[in-house]
């Protein structure tokens, strides 16, 4: 019995990657809500739950996937607006400038940019703002989106502020000292990985022989970003990617300038542009990034005000639950269906409206556009999110129903299934806990929050070091980015590629396979020596 349940429990994920990465895949639009009411169905039937429990899971579903459609249609806004005005056309030429080379191009744009972006915002934000840039400069979008989901795996334990550590474990009781040491173990682990898995990534977009000739310059820029990193994560678990991703940034903008560790290039024909046009062209960039920081930094008490869920108003609606919106219009509705599922929604916080609409708005006086542009973006965005939308309806249903249940639920049926069939060697799958979590829910902070006290239940039971167990539940979680169908079908959204999401989950399996293994590895070295 404990096997069917298992089998149950797992079949609408084994039956999502099957139609997806078949021969001919099944899109993501009717894979996912397909897969969503196969869920629905094994809920009802096998797993006998509550109707009015599952109604609620599916109507928060729907609610939850509100936040990545909002995110991906505004970053779709965000980069029409810049290709409208010509601020992309302008930042492609200066990249041109800046370096000729295509290797310190996609480093720059998909490693460096994309640490800083995660560090600060988290949300699959990187890859919808890298991937057009590196498009624009003549990259097939297909492997771009493989690509950026491979490079942003390693800031993603310490994303959006460190919040898959500090909020992702927050329930486990680990003391300041314990959380610090989760804190610099996944770092360590992820500095190990960075010096084997971006090869995957730029292999993608590069062949080997440009790889090989400026190796020295990856590596720099990579050191730039994971040394700062570890460093910093020895004191503190919020700030080790933004820390990392800010002086990778900058370091990487000077190598390449200086051409360190890169082959020389023919010298790029054209006007280069000035540096007052460069400035003006880079505005959404350099405003996005600044809003993020500002917002949130928590020590600057705007995040705390954009987040405020306090009522201010409420509308009783019945069974249905309890709506409510708050002064800093953190939307929410609890109670849903008589249960305890509930759903909320930071209009403000979450990276949509603010910094994308509100700094695609302000683009358009700073470089002298017409007011014409935002209602033609408008309509170009709108028309760009119906097929995504489909996909996250369906993707966030599917994660609510296999959350249901607690203890029971389907997710930690599967949790502990795995735990089982490890046993003693468990520390070798630790971190493919970790990724599963992510794969369903697109979020390293929900996997954390998911599966960390069964990481930490294991490591009891097995005597094992439950700060290093928990540093592979946090890569897992990271790693799992490059696989996660939310962040797929974000990515090929904004990049404006149609049904080849299975393609990708194809090009970004093996690197994370492959990252799973660095991490054990590199966990045993730890188990041994720490």
């Amino acid at each position: 019995m404990p096997f069917v349940n298992l089998i149950f429990a797992a079949g609408p994920i084994l039956l999502l990657i099957f139609w997806m990465t078949k021969k001919q895949p099944v899109p993501s639009a009717k894979a996912l809500p397909l897969a969503a009411l196969v869920a629905y169905l094994i809920a009802f039937t096998w797993f006998s739950q509550d109707s009015q429990l599952i109604h609620a899971s599916v109507i928060s579903g729907l609610l939850v996937a509100l936040t990545p459609i909002l995110i991906v249609w505004s970053a779709v806004f965000f980069f029409h607006t810049m290709e409208e005005t010509g601020a992309m056309a302008t930042i492609r030429s200066w990249l041109n400038h800046l370096s000729g080379n295509r290797v310190a191009q996609v480093v720059i744009i998909a490693w460096s940019f994309q640490f800083l972006i995660e560090g600060a915002s988290g949300f699959g934000t990187p890859a919808a703002l890298a991937g057009p840039l590196l498009v624009g400069l003549g990259f097939p979008a297909l492997r771009v989106a493989a690509a950026c989901l491979i490079l942003n795996t390693v800031p993603v334990s310490f994303g959006a502020v460190g919040t898959p550590v500090w909020f992702g474990f927050g329930q486990l009781g680990l003391t300041p000292v314990e959380l610090r040491e989760v804190a610099w173990k996944t770092s360590l682990i992820h500095t190990v990985a960075a010096c084997i898995i971006p090869l995957f990534a730029l292999r993608l977009l590069l062949d080997w022989q440009e790889i090989k000739k400026n190796s020295l310059f990856i590596y720099l820029a990579i050191g730039a970003s994971v040394i700062p990193m570890f460093l910093f994560s020895l004191i503190n678990s919020e700030f080790p990617s933004v820390v990392g991703g800010l002086i990778g940034l900058l370091t990487t903008v000077w190598l390449a300038s200086r051409g360190v560790g890169l082959t020389k290039e023919k010298e790029i024909l054209g006007e280069h542009p000035t540096t007052r046009a460069v400035t003006k062209a880079l505005f959404p960039l350099w405003a996005t990034v600044l809003i993020l920081l500002i917002t949130r930094i928590p020590q600057l008490g705007i995040r705390g005000y954009l987040s405020a869920s306090e009522p201010a108003w409420h509308l009783p609606l019945g069974n249905l639950g309890d709506f409510a919106v708050s002064q800093s219009l953190v939307i929410s509705l609890t109670d849903i269906l008589g249960t305890q599922t509930s759903w909320d929604h930071p209009l403000l916080f979450v990276p949509s409206f603010i910094p994308f609409i509100l700094v695609a708005l302000l683009s358009i006086p700073v470089l002298g556009a017409s007011w014409d542009i935002p209602l033609k973006v408008w309509r170009e965005s709108t028309q760009r999110i119906r097929h995504p939308a489909y996909a996250l309806l369906g993707a966030l249903v599917l994660v609510k129903l296999l959350m249901m249940g607690d203890a029971s639920s389907p997710v930690m049926i599967i949790g502990h299934h795995l735990s089982l069939i490890a046993g003693s060697s468990w520390p070798a799958f630790a971190s493919y806990l970790g990724s599963l979590g992510s794969f369903f829910a697109g979020s390293s902070t929900i996997s954390n929050l998911t599966f960390g006290p069964i990481q930490q239940d294991i490591a009891k039971e097995l005597h094992l070091n439950q700060t290093t167990i928990l540093a592979l539940q946090s890569v897992g979680g990271a790693m799992g980015n490059m696989i996660a169908i939310h962040n797929i079908v974000a990515v090929s959204s904004v990049l404006n590629i149609a049904n080849q999401e299975g393609a990708i989950l194809r090009k970004t399996i093996l690197p994370m396979l492959l990252y799973g293994l660095i991490a054990a590895l590199t966990g045993g070295l730890i188990f041994a020596f720490g």
